[in-house]
């Protein structure tokens, strides 16, 4: 991906074909990785949900874009102190 792609991605929301956020729905900021810039719909998502995502230390958004290509995930979790930010750990098949 050069920088041209990666402009275009930043600011986008994950799994939308919507060009940015919403009124009246909450984000967080993917950082680093292959989905760098891209904001995470977390709108719904519940206590039960903020604790599954802690306990299995994040979450597996699947992306053509990582190291594995179609099929694969990129992992990213929640950064300590700042929850509306997700960092990246890496790549999983």
């Amino acid at each position: 991906m050069d920088s041209d792609d990666e402009q275009l991605l930043r600011g986008r929301v994950y799994g939308h074909d919507q060009p940015g956020p919403r009124p009246g729905q909450r984000y967080a900021e993917l950082v680093g990785g292959p989905l760098d810039g891209l904001l995470l719909d977390i709108t719904e998502w519940t206590g039960d949900d903020w604790t599954r995502v802690e306990r299995d230390a994040g979450v597996a958004l699947p992306t053509e874009l990582g190291r594995f290509g179609a099929g694969g995930r990129a992992m990213y979790a929640p950064r300590p102190g700042d929850p509306r930010r997700f960092d990246w750990s890496g790549d999983m098949p």
